[in-house]
């Protein structure tokens, strides 16, 4: 069971560590709800573990070796730079980011919702009817499973 909600641009999120692996994670965390693989193209090699009960989800990649690359959380004690942000207004989000050094972004607007993905710290927030519904954020993994420094 995690029990620190706290989101660490390119480190993790709580005890999960980006670049651990699906053994390590089930020991700090038990076993996923859901479990989904999308295998299709030799080069995405990508498992999905679903905690639903817990509020996030975990992003496994890597081709001989799967490791955490991200984390989409919809917790509502998650903190980013101690500061609770589920839940936020889009106004009350943005000059929050852009205070903690997050200036550039881009908008995308998928059906009602909209995504603002930020470069730095690999973060997406995802906003419906203008409050921050949950946030995913990650690092990019090498086929062996290594964590790439940016």
């Amino acid at each position: 069971m995690l029990s620190d909600n706290t989101i660490k641009p390119n480190i993790g999120y709580g005890k999960i560590e980006f670049g651990m692996d699906m053994e390590r994670l089930a020991e700090l965390v038990g076993e996923p709800e859901e479990i989904v693989s999308f295998d299709d193209d030799e080069e995405l090699n990508i498992v999905v573990l679903h905690y639903w009960e817990q509020g996030f989800s975990v992003f496994m990649d890597g081709i001989t070796r799967q490791v955490v690359a991200g984390i989409e959380t919809e917790h509502p004690d998650a903190e980013l730079y101690n500061t609770k942000i589920i839940g936020m207004s889009e106004e009350d989000a943005l000059k929050f980011m852009k205070e903690n050094g997050h200036e550039n972004f881009d908008i995308e607007m998928e059906d009602s919702d909209k995504r603002y993905s930020f470069d730095k710290g690999m973060m997406d927030f995802f906003f419906v009817d203008g409050k921050l519904e949950y946030m995913n954020f990650g690092v990019l993994v090498d086929e062996e499973g290594n964590v790439e420094t940016v």
